[in-house]
């Protein structure tokens, strides 16, 4: 009895369907496709890797850092800022004597706020050279000398002047005729005789002034500069003397130093210009 029917190559009917079916098992686990996640699955694991600051699959990190929950906003910082301004002024005034060591909690308990904000406004002013840190104690003073704020002076002339006189040849009248709320600004705080309220005054004139000439480092330079000229000498006498009349003097240099920017006399300005330095103010 025959087992099968022989094909042309001598292979047997059964033998061939049994190779075609081997070979097609083998093709089905070759290019077998994985099987795929259910929807719910795939939500899962991406929640979960953003969970630990994973990426979604195809964005490229590249060993990116996990950046932090945003922080609530830190409201101390106002307090801080009127600390600060509040210290300036009692700078300025001699309120703060030159020489004199001050606490952290004893000006917090003057100012009615707790010793942080304090402390950090007077780091400030350690930065800026008004006072510098006792160990253990507190923050003193600066004492400054009539040699060290005639080199202020100058240093400031050195960098106000040139500017100004370059201002003076290019920046037309009417850019000059609006700096004049801030010169009328100078002489209402001169007559009020108050030193803090006119230096704050001063300043801002000078700043926009320079602000003109469109570069804000410049501007922060000679702010500072300026900020250091204004503190009190050692034994809290002011530069220039701080009385009422002087202030208003010097006040009314500013009002004139405008009136001749806006007519456009270079010869004044620049005599006005170098009076006003000589004065340290």
């Amino acid at each position: 009895m025959k087992q099968g029917t022989q094909g042309s190559a001598g292979t047997t009917t059964g033998e061939a369907a049994a190779v075609a079916e081997a070979a097609a098992r083998t093709a089905r686990s070759r290019y077998r496709v994985p099987a795929q996640p259910a929807a719910g699955d795939a939500d899962r694991r991406r929640d979960a890797g953003a969970a630990v600051g994973g990426s979604a699959r195809g964005e490229h990190t590249h060993g990116e850092p996990v950046l932090p929950r945003p922080r609530p906003a830190v409201q101390r910082s106002s307090v801080r800022g009127q600390i600060l301004a509040a210290l300036r002024s009692a700078l300025v005034t001699g309120d703060l004597r030159p020489g004199e060591v001050y606490s952290g909690p004893a000006l917090a308990e003057r100012f009615g706020v707790s010793a942080t904000p304090v402390r950090e406004a007077m780091q400030q002013l350690a930065q800026e050279g008004a006072v510098e840190v006792v160990p253990n104690r507190g923050f003193r003073v600066v004492e400054r000398s009539e040699r060290e704020l005639a080199e202020l002076a100058e240093v400031r002339a050195l960098i106000e002047v040139p500017v100004m006189l370059r201002l003076a040849r290019t920046v037309p009248a009417e850019r000059w005729a609006g700096l004049r709320p801030l010169a009328e600004a100078t002489v209402r705080a001169a007559s009020s005789g108050c030193r803090a309220t006119y230096a704050e005054a001063d300043r801002a004139f000078h700043s926009a002034v320079l602000a003109l000439a469109g570069n804000q480092q410049l501007v922060g330079v000679a702010e500072e500069l300026h900020r250091r000229a204004q503190w009190p000498l050692v034994g809290g006498n002011a530069p220039g003397g701080g009385t009422r009349a002087e202030l208003i003097a010097d006040a009314h240099e500013h009002t004139a130093l405008l009136d001749a920017l806006i007519a456009g006399d270079l010869d004044v300005v620049r005599a006005l210009v170098g009076e006003h330095f000589n004065g340290a103010e």
